[in-house]
């Protein structure tokens, strides 16, 4: 049985810590661990994985432990679906002036797709030279097996054309 766990905390790094304590102390293992500041927050996203008295002893650690460091946790027991093997994965990265919906607008072009994303990762900057803010995102996607990849490829660059936006569109490479 899995267990997706998000946690969010101000300036404070020892939560982390004692999240992972917790975890190792519930018998629970970490599948995927990823980490992130965000301002002055930290946030960390977990998904473990342990039988289902474990879980739920590691749910009801959590609820104490969130009150007891003043953070915020949210769990989910995600649904166990199999992907399909066609999918092609795809590197999307992209780089324009600093809009309120650039992610907003490239999600939804995926979506009418019906393309999956995986990861998506972005942030603002004030770009070297200029007076402006720019904004730089990657995605990792799953592209369906009946779409066809040049005219994906075609549609996504006249999109960001119409949108101002640098992009590459690749193919995952590891």
């Amino acid at each position: 049985m899995q267990l997706a766990i998000t946690a969010l905390g101000n300036n404070q790094t020892n939560f982390i810590s004692e999240l992972l304590s917790a975890i190792r102390d519930c018998n629970c293992n970490i599948i995927e661990i990823r980490s992130s500041r965000l301002a002055q927050s930290y946030a960390i996203y977990l998904l473990t994985q342990g039988n289902w008295n474990q879980v739920a002893k590691l749910e009801n650690t959590l609820e104490s432990l969130q009150k007891r460091l003043s953070i915020k946790i949210q769990t989910l027991r995600p649904e166990t679906k199999e992907k399909v093997k066609d999918y092609l994965p795809y590197s999307l990265e992209t780089i324009s002036l600093d809009r309120d919906n650039i992610i907003e607008a490239i999600s939804g072009f995926l979506f009418e797709r019906d393309i999956d994303i995986e990861e998506v990762t972005g942030s603002s900057y004030q770009a070297p030279y200029i007076q402006s803010a720019v904004f730089s995102s990657k995605f990792v996607i799953l592209v369906p097996p009946q779409l066809q990849l040049l005219t994906l490829r075609e549609e996504f660059l006249d999109f960001c054309d119409q949108l101002n936006i640098d992009a590459i569109l690749e193919p995952v490479k590891r």
